[in-house]
């Protein structure tokens, strides 16, 4: 399931976002938490099943949502999670919004989107 990200989940988030080739620095990572809980047009899901496996980081840009993040964690990989993260954006958003990956995730959602 899809959940909205909270403050409380910051350690969880911020480890999830740290397999993304461009979040390894905790400078980084702390900037990219920052700018999810500050900005109102950047959201951060995480997808839990009995424990948080996933992170999904969006962007809103008028009627596109922005891939911008998405992290399995490494136990749970090649399970389908990221996909199933994916179909859940879009059962949310797909109405109202074209969705789309940006430069990092682009090849991994149109994968998914095949």
């Amino acid at each position: 399931m899809l959940i909205k990200y909270k403050k409380s989940f910051e350690k969880i988030a911020m480890g999830l976002l740290s397999f993304m080739p461009d979040e390894k620095e905790v400078k980084k990572l702390q900037t990219t938490i920052k700018e999810y809980e500050s900005n109102d047009d950047w959201q951060l899901f995480l997808w839990k099943e009995e424990d948080i496996l996933g992170a999904l980081g969006v962007r809103f840009e008028d009627e596109t949502i922005v891939i911008q993040h998405i992290s399995v964690t490494p136990s749970h990989r090649n399970q389908g999670i990221g996909k199933q993260m994916i179909q859940a954006l879009k059962e949310q958003y797909g109405e109202k919004y074209n969705i789309c990956g940006n430069e990092q995730t682009k090849e991994f959602y149109e994968q998914c989107h095949a």
